[in-house]
């Protein structure tokens, strides 16, 4: 059985009840793979009952703090989960995919200013996601797409990406941050059975138009920006008047995908 787990379902704003910044796991075939690492996810997944040490791949969409801000927490609770329990990692490392592998340079920098200077058992190999499918194991299949929530860097490569996840037949698609809807087309047009999109930068209503008309099964919001925050009257008409299933999503939701139809 495959699940998705919503750890953060909060976008940038500030600290709001219930709700962390975004990140998501999958877990399936008795791996975790995680997409973006918002605060505290780590927390949360190991309280869930995720057995962090069975992580294999770790995909970020962007490296704006709400997507990133928890990934020094999440290899910090990771070492030390295996040194306090002598359990060590399922593969021996963990792959990490940011599209700015400098980030995690500054994030290591910090971790050796932590307990044992973060002296680590497992392997974390870098690199930056590519455009088209780039990574495949016997679990998932992961495809990038690019996003234009940020600008291109100097040298021309991608900042901000979109993924879609193909486990057995079923195909999801994570928005990750995108400039607009249509960012997501080349995703979700060769049949998408559920979108986990943002609304921290679209409203409902429009995201709700672009699923209805772009072969989405199932649509399922995160990132949550103000409109569903502080306006749900507006956020239930929208809803109501969508023709696919709609869910809010809520930190510690739990999703089998053997169910999405």
């Amino acid at each position: 059985m495959a699940t998705l787990r919503i750890l953060g379902a909060c976008s940038g704003t500030e600290p709001m009840p219930k709700l962390h910044h975004t990140s998501i796991v999958l877990t399936a075939g008795d791996r975790n793979y995680f997409f973006d690492a918002g605060e505290n996810c780590s927390h949360t997944a190991h309280i869930a009952g995720i057995e962090l040490l069975k992580t294999r791949a770790i995909f970020l969409s962007h490296s704006h703090y709400d997507h990133v801000g928890g990934l020094m927490g999440l290899f910090w609770v990771l070492n030390k989960l295996n040194k306090q329990y002598k359990i060590p990692l399922a593969d021996g490392e963990i792959k990490l995919f940011l599209p700015e592998p400098a980030v995690w340079e500054h994030i290591l920098g910090a971790l050796h200013y932590t307990e044992g200077g973060f002296n680590h058992s497992f392997e974390i190999p870098v690199a930056k996601p590519t455009l088209g499918t780039f990574f495949e194991d016997e679990n998932v299949k992961v495809t990038a797409f690019e996003s234009h929530h940020l600008p291109l860097a100097e040298d021309g490569s991608i900042r901000s990406f979109s993924y879609l996840m193909e486990v057995g037949d079923k195909r999801i698609v994570f928005s990750g941050d995108v400039k607009s809807m249509e960012d997501l087309i080349p995703a979700v047009d060769t049949g998408c059975d559920l979108l986990i999109c943002e609304t921290g930068h679209h409203t409902v209503a429009a995201v709700c138009e672009f699923a209805q008309t772009h072969h989405v099964g199932k649509l399922i919001f995160t990132h949550h920006g103000r409109e569903i925050l502080e306006n749900r009257p507006t956020v239930a008409c929208a809803i109501d008047a969508c023709t696919i299933p709609v869910e809010i999503a809520f930190d510690g939701m739990t999703l089998n995908l053997e169910e999405l139809k």
